[in-house]
């Protein structure tokens, strides 16, 4: 893969760089519409082919925010064209790395020395390389080492980057008014975290000290004298790319039981911890040749308030989703309701989340649930059209919801993603064994 020898790190430079990928976009558009004149039946299939790509590759030579926003939208896959979500996918495990020269100049100005002066053997070529930082093996004391390097520039162009994209945010989600700040906030908050590496070593080791009774679940241990600000120091963990396992997997047994590990992480985390690893991505979770499941990188950590956390399950129970009185209190509470709301809004977004929740709540009210059901994803599909399409909803504002909806709705998507893509069946209260 074709390396990458400088990163623009300052304003001017980043928005030029997405300033050329209009340009880009508006000649895409332009070809499509020439087309169009000529061939009124032709389809948007290859402007989004084109689009998703020139935005991508824009994108993947900024990294840092813009790309995990991306990132974050792949998760989305019934948000999207299929063309964005199979290109933005790639922003999970497979960018272009940085160069041997300026990996080491990063890592000189991050801690100090040269890689060589504090490893055995140091790999100068990247193994894994995301929208934030890289991973390099290396090797101290025998004990094989992953090293993860964030990408230079990055935590210092947060905010601008953001507001580069989002306009792009604002028309997708159909935000109106000074209320959508709150979730740009919350986005931008939980990013600057990400580019804490003293914080997420901490957080690592809190969440995995307290996760390691669950069985089939391995984490690594991380090595705090190793790792500065913008460096972590972890050990290597051998396995596959779950998404990867789950492509060649045929032995449901197997699905079964890492499936169970992989809900009964997050529901400890959720109910116990009141804290979850919030990016729950292909490249985030290995499996290993004895069908373990191995959680890394816990840079976006989400804490849940209790005054959310109560309201968003009590709604996880269909009995409360049918009790009229008590549903429209709960969407009251979690924002999803405002007083300022007309009474066609009040009736309409009602009935909106009586619907989703409805259906998404399905895995948690009974004692196992099957996620290759096909007739669960299909409703969700049918149902992500349906309002994807709604002509009245457009007109309506779609400032909805609490802003820790943003990573606790991330976290199930995603999760709900993976467990679907291994065909696991699993027990709902399996963690409660673990209390």
């Amino acid at each position: 893969m074709k390396t990458i020898d400088n990163i623009p790190t300052t304003k001017l430079g980043r928005t030029t760089e997405l300033v050329k990928t209009g340009v880009k976009v508006g000649g895409n558009y332009l070809k499509y519409y020439s087309k169009k004149a000529v061939n009124p039946k032709i389809t948007k299939d290859q402007l989004n082919e084109d689009n998703a790509a020139d935005i991508y590759d824009g994108l993947k030579s900024l990294k840092g925010s813009a790309l995990k926003v991306a990132q974050m939208l792949s998760m989305e896959k019934n948000l999207l064209p299929n063309a964005y979500v199979e290109k933005f996918s790639l922003a999970q495990f497979s960018v272009p790395p940085l160069s041997a020269p300026l990996v080491r100049k990063t890592f000189k100005k991050y801690h100090g020395e040269y890689p060589e002066d504090l490893y055995d053997t140091f790999a100068t070529q990247s193994i894994n390389a995301a929208s934030i930082g890289q991973v390099h093996k290396a090797i101290k004391d025998g004990k094989k080492l992953a090293v993860k390097i964030q990408y230079p520039g990055v935590a210092n162009s947060i905010s601008s980057d953001l507001a580069m994209v989002k306009p792009i945010a604002v028309r997708m989600f159909n935000l109106k008014g000074k209320d959508s700040e709150k979730y740009f906030k919350e986005l931008e908050g939980k990013l600057l975290e990400e580019t804490d590496y003293i914080l997420e070593v901490h957080q690592s080791k809190e969440i995995t000290e307290a996760c390691a009774k669950i069985p089939n679940l391995r984490f690594p241990k991380y090595y705090e004298q190793l790792s500065s600000e913008r460096i972590i120091t972890m050990d290597w963990m051998d396995g596959v790319h779950i998404s990867e396992f789950a492509q060649q997997n045929k032995d449901q047994e197997k699905a079964n039981k890492i499936g169970q590990a992989l809900w009964d992480f997050y529901m400890y985390q959720i109910h116990v911890l009141k804290a979850v690893h919030a990016d729950p991505h292909p490249g985030n979770f290995l499996v290993d040749d004895t069908d373990n499941l191995i959680a890394i990188d816990f840079g976006c950590v989400k804490k849940i308030p209790i005054d959310f956390y109560t309201p968003y399950f009590e709604l996880a129970d269909q009995e409360n989703i049918d009790n009229p009185n008590f549903f429209a209190q709960k969407m009251f509470q979690l924002e999803i309701l405002r007083e300022d709301d007309s009474p066609k809004e009040k009736t309409f977004f009602s009935e909106l989340f009586h619907e989703m929740l409805s259906l998404f709540t399905q895995p948690f009210n009974g004692p196992v649930f099957d996620f290759a059901n096909e007739e669960f994803w299909g409703r969700i599909t049918e149902l992500s059209e349906k309002y994807s399409k709604d002509t009245e909803l457009r007109k309506m504002n779609g400032n909805r919801g609490s802003k820790h909806f943003l990573y606790i709705n991330r976290t199930f998507f995603g999760l709900y993603n993976l467990l679907h893509d291994l065909k696991a069946s699993i027990r709902v209260k399996n963690f409660e064994n673990y209390l």
